[in-house]
């Protein structure tokens, strides 16, 4: 069966700017949360960390050139925030500035739609120091930020996305500690919530008074939730994680509000105290579009046990490498979800894509498990779209091999093999395979 997609269908990559630059004392970079929390013993796999990672900062012709090569349509990147200020708020460093105007203007030579994430991450650490995101005087550092990036970029930049993946940045930094900062504490993890959404709000304010012609949204890392079973406590279960991990994040953002489920909490409490009158609508500003992360499901049972009543029950069958289980179908379901609940919005997949055991054989990777992922995931986004949903473009995670945060350099989802020790670029199978899907623009089962 061939599935077609309409001629404007946007097909793209992402990457991150901690994940490929590299290059992390160069030109006047200032150290991150990541820099701190992955050389602190314990933190990362074998001490991993990024400061070579792919040497994007000093390759970015050459990565460039191969985006060109396979017909990539739209790139999306991130800035590092730690490049554009030597203080972390307002004195401004040129020469890391400079590196994305020139990255843009390489995109746009080379007829690449430049999408730009203001953050993934990489907090500069002299802010953290000062209570990164739970102190919420981070919000004008942030906007102020954006607005430097808005000056120097504006329209030349295709989309502006806000945050990437708030719901892990913020649940793994404050509340498990398995990421940077490493914190784990409930009340600061509310409160990093609130100011991270009021962060959002007012930078999308700033972009729409401010007058640029193109657009700006935010991504979101969001999984459908399965109840274990149809007993009555599973299904509430599978609502509350829904609660915890989507619609936590959804709703202030298109609704303005928080879920009930989160406010009638005992922790609940923590926030409602923090939320003054205007807030939500600052949060709720209108974005242009949203951006889905999408890579699993989450199957959820009810557990006396645990803090919050539930917990997700790994499941048997296909998996990644990273022990996710492979489910394309969720991402229709996911998609199909958004639409009803928060209307037909514009919708992107701003990362999908699946880590395996990449190897190189005679100068080669026949990854031949990824193209089924992505085939089949790409399938199901084309269902969606016969079924109603607005989605207007995909954008593979990832271009490239890179540092994958608390797992270092083992787990490869890149569509281009990279050799860690001299830095060669190495195209997959998957990479050629995507390269005729958007020639095409269309897939076969």
């Amino acid at each position: 069966m061939k599935y077609q997609f309409d001629k404007d269908f946007l097909w793209g990559v992402a990457t991150a700017s901690y994940q490929i630059e590299g290059a992390y004392d160069q030109d006047g970079r200032i150290p991150s949360i990541w820099d701190t929390f992955s050389k602190t013993p314990g933190n990362t796999y074998m001490g991993h960390n990024g400061d070579e990672a792919c040497d994007h900062y000093n390759k970015f012709k050459e990565d460039i050139a191969l985006l060109k090569k396979l017909g990539i349509k739209a790139y999306r990147f991130s800035i590092s925030w730690p490049r554009i200020f030597k203080d972390g708020k307002y004195k401004l460093n040129e020469k890391g500035l400079k590196f994305y105007k020139d990255l843009v203007e390489e995109l746009k030579k080379n007829d690449i739609k430049p999408i730009a994430t203001l953050y993934h991450w990489d907090l500069p650490q002299i802010l953290q120091d000062e209570g990164g995101w739970s102190n919420p005087e981070i919000i004008k550092y942030f906007v102020h930020y954006a607005s430097v990036m808005f000056n120097a970029l504006g329209d030349d930049v295709e989309q502006w996305i806000t945050f990437n993946e708030t719901s892990v940045f913020l649940y793994l930094g404050y509340l498990y500690g398995i990421h940077a900062p490493g914190i784990k504490n409930l009340d600061l993890t509310l409160k990093a919530i609130h100011n991270v959404h009021l962060a959002h709000g007012e930078t999308v304010k700033l972009f729409k008074n401010s007058n640029y012609k193109n657009q700006i949204g935010i991504t979101l890392n969001l999984s459908p939730n399965y109840p274990y079973s149809v007993e009555e406590k599973d299904i509430i279960a599978a609502k509350t994680n829904d609660a915890f991990w989507n619609r936590m994040f959804l709703d202030p953002i298109l609704k303005g509000s928080y879920p009930e489920e989160i406010l009638n909490n005992p922790f609940g409490n923590t926030l409602k105290e923090i939320i003054k009158d205007d807030d939500m609508e600052i949060i709720s500003h209108p974005i242009d579009f949203l951006g889905i992360n999408y890579y699993s499901r989450s199957v959820i049972k009810h557990d006396e046990n645990e803090t919050f009543k539930y917990k997700s029950i790994p499941q048997d069958g296909e998996k990644t490498s990273m022990g996710w289980e492979v489910y394309p179908d969720g991402l229709r379901v996911l998609l199909n979800y958004i639409k009803e609940n928060y209307g037909n919005i514009p919708l992107y997949i701003t990362e999908n894509g699946a880590a395996y055991e990449d190897k190189l054989e005679n100068g080669k990777i026949h990854d031949i498990d990824r193209i089924n992922y992505l085939k089949r995931h790409f399938i199901s986004a084309k269902k969606a779209i016969d079924e109603g949903v607005n989605l207007k473009g995909y954008y593979v995670w990832s271009f490239m091999d890179n540092y994958e945060w608390a797992e270092g350099y083992v787990k490869r989802f890149g569509l281009t093999y990279i050799d860690y020790e001299t830095k060669q670029r190495i195209l997959k199978d998957s990479a050629k395979w995507y390269s005729q899907v958007i020639k095409n623009n269309f897939i076969e089962e």
